[in-house]
């Protein structure tokens, strides 16, 4: 890549952000948006057709498949291509669950662009990429091992988190089941076992929290 521009894939249903993470990168002399697309399908279809791309800036939420679902398709197609997420959703509870699904960093959209910048440059070098404090947080709980979850939040695992997200948003298990590719008996155990760690009542309770839930964190990353 020495000699050549670093291709920068971007993710995001969202048009202006795309536009202006473009104008970021393509200012920087070593780096340029090779691709863009609004949705999972739309950046698989482009990696298909060999477009070299040297990482891929992803989103979490975007209107069809969840960012957590993509990667794992971009990982099947090339196991190898760095995914960095760029996210407007709290770090704190998105970031740790980002690696897990095989992202090689996470950088809050309320970053400024010389953050993300770094972001991407680090990845390239084969590094993590997290803020200070979530670096801090990970090597806490390292050291001290398995701990009781600060939040009932972070007692959900990595599928119970995103079947409760897609709740929020207003999706039905059958929906949910399409979108995620899994039978409806499995989402409904998995919101079954979300009611149970969180102590709500009924499907009612469920829904009314997670979509609380994500309009607090949609404030929260507005504000």
């Amino acid at each position: 890549m020495s000699n050549q521009k670093i291709q920068v894939m971007l993710v995001d249903d969202h048009a202006m952000m795309r536009h202006g993470i473009s104008l970021l990168v393509n200012n920087e002399p070593d780096m340029k948006v090779c691709a863009e697309a609004g949705d999972g399908s739309e950046a698989l279809a482009l990696l298909r057709r060999n477009v070299r791309v040297d990482i891929v800036l992803l989103d979490i939420t975007l209107k069809t498949v969840p960012g957590f679902e993509v990667i794992k398709s971009i990982h099947l197609l090339l196991p190898a291509l760095p995914v960095l997420f760029v996210s407007m959703h709290d770090e704190e509870i998105y970031a740790e669950r980002a690696l897990q699904v095989g992202g090689r960093g996470y950088v809050s959209k309320q970053e400024t662009g010389e953050v993300l910048l770094i972001a991407i440059r680090e990845v390239l070098q084969g590094n993590i990429f997290l803020s200070k404090n979530m670096h801090a947080k990970l090597l806490r709980k390292i050291k001290i091992g398995h701990s009781e979850p600060e939040r009932l939040i972070d007692s959900l695992t990595l599928s119970e988190f995103e079947i409760f997200h897609l709740i929020g948003a207003g999706h039905s298990s059958q929906e949910i089941a399409k979108l995620l590719n899994r039978s409806v008996n499995t989402i409904e155990t998995h919101r079954f076992n979300i009611r149970s760690k969180l102590n709500l009542k009924d499907g009612t309770d469920l829904i009314h929290f997670a979509t609380q839930w994500n309009l607090a964190e949609l404030r929260k990353a507005m504000s």
